[in-house]
């Protein structure tokens, strides 16, 4: 609705001062798949229309690992795109790639664009900020891990459908119930590395790595092996063997079988919510990720998932400013809240927030600002991202170790044992390789 009016008053605007110029062509690739790459594809047609100087092109390029390790490729032959997007977890990388990059902050500034990282919300603004306060790439499909669930199947089992499973040994009991009452998969995780180990850490206020998870410094080692990890990937183990959690894959795999109804309850990305909204055939609801009660400052806050967009370096200035015009299109409060509204992912403004607060979103549709609430809460130095190099090739250990475990040819606690020693030896090669 919004989205048309938008993109036809900006149209009526652009067309009063057209300019004789050739238009400039912007390269995005992208990560996006099925509703969220038609979002990718409306926001680029929705600036082009808006506009008449530069032309966005949006490209898919796999998955998040693959579209990075293809512009790296890109890069070293002369032809990267002009904006990259990066999931969260390459971050350290994309720091460390000396000469590859440009950081957001300079981009806006010599395009002269109004750029003010303070109207970001902290999580956000904060995890893609340098040491110097540089903001280095530009928040885009910000999002958080939450739990989902299925109405009806709660319905079903005589569970309540008005509130969620807060904690872990509500969801036991609840998979159980499910179990009970026919249903063949009651529980299931998505990206299991960053919804029962990397948020899990923070939202229990426990360092998964050391050097505040990596933000302070390249010499962080991984804290995943602790009494409290353990027991979390034992009761999840034990829930598997029980057959109350079936493991159904890596990435976002699994959240196929929420959708179609046969798994009743998932942790993943708030991002998740547009598929969920358009394609799920039965009530559910969006709440927090659950807890253990007995742990001392938990729930804490979730931390921040999704990807960024980064700006590759040897281009002209021309199309720099196409670049930064286009973000800060896309930071409108309008555009934000549109986008949050539709895909679940993060208002990355606060304005964004309050508009589409004020709007009554969240109050016709419960459960859509948790990933918020989750997100704003007061941060701590255990809570506030993780940013380690080598990051891709830990999440891969990760999921390895905790195949084993669910297969039960591994305890947790021999396989988080394997994951710090394993992950330790991709956080020294990175220390070595980007010294100074």
């Amino acid at each position: 609705m919004h989205f048309k009016h938008l993109a036809l008053t900006a149209a009526i605007a652009a067309t009063v001062c057209v300019s004789a110029q050739a238009q400039t062509e912007i390269q995005w690739w992208h990560s996006m798949t099925a509703v969220n790459g038609e979002w990718v594809n409306d926001l680029a047609r929705q600036f082009n229309e808006s506009q008449k100087d530069y032309k966005i092109v949006p490209t898919y390029k796999g998955t998040y690992d693959e579209s990075m390790t293809a512009s790296i490729a890109a890069f070293r032959a002369g032809n990267a795109p002009h904006i990259l997007q990066v999931f969260e977890v390459g971050t350290a990388t994309m720091m460390a790639s000396k000469g590859a990059v440009v950081p957001v902050g300079k981009v806006m500034q010599d395009a002269g664009v109004p750029f003010d990282p303070k109207v970001y919300i902290p999580a956000v603004a904060g995890y893609y900020t340098a040491p110097n306060g540089q903001m280095l790439s530009f928040p885009f499909n910000s999002s958080t891990t939450i739990f989902y669930f299925n109405k009806d199947a709660f319905k079903a089992a005589g569970l309540p459908t008005d509130k969620a499973p807060s904690t872990w040994p509500e969801v036991v009991n609840a998979a159980a119930k499910l179990k009970a009452s026919g249903h063949k998969c009651p529980f299931t995780t998505a990206w299991q590395n960053w919804t029962q180990v990397e948020s899990f850490s923070a939202w229990h206020n426990v360092e998964f790595a050391s050097k505040s998870n990596g933000l302070q410094g390249l010499d962080a080692r991984l804290k995943v092996d602790s009494p409290l990890h353990v027991r979390h990937i034992e009761n999840l183990a034990n829930m598997a063997k029980q057959g109350l959690f079936i493991y159904k894959g890596r990435g976002n795999v699994p959240e196929a079988s929420f959708v179609s109804g046969e798994c009743a309850m998932i942790n993943t990305s708030s991002g998740f919510y547009g598929n969920v909204a358009k394609n799920a055939k039965f009530a559910y609801g969006l709440a927090p990720l659950p807890y253990y009660p007995d742990v001392p400052g938990a729930p804490q806050n979730t931390v921040i998932g999704g990807a960024s967009l980064w700006v590759m370096a040897g281009k002209k200035p021309a199309e720099y400013k196409g670049v930064a015009s286009f973000f800060k299109f896309i930071s409108t409060p309008e555009v934000q809240s549109a986008s949050h509204k539709r895909t679940g992912y993060l208002p990355v403004t606060t304005a964004a927030y309050e508009l589409t607060e004020k709007s009554g979103f969240y109050k016709e549709n419960p459960g859509t600002d948790v990933a918020v609430t989750q997100m704003v809460r007061k941060v701590t130095d255990k809570s506030r991202g993780i940013r380690l190099g080598n990051y891709v090739q830990i999440r891969a250990i990760e999921d390895e170790e905790l195949e084993q475990v669910w297969s039960g040819k591994k305890t947790a606690k021999e396989a988080l044992d394997s994951i710090v020693k394993r992950g330790n030896e991709q956080l020294e090669r990175f220390q070595k390789a980007n010294k100074g």
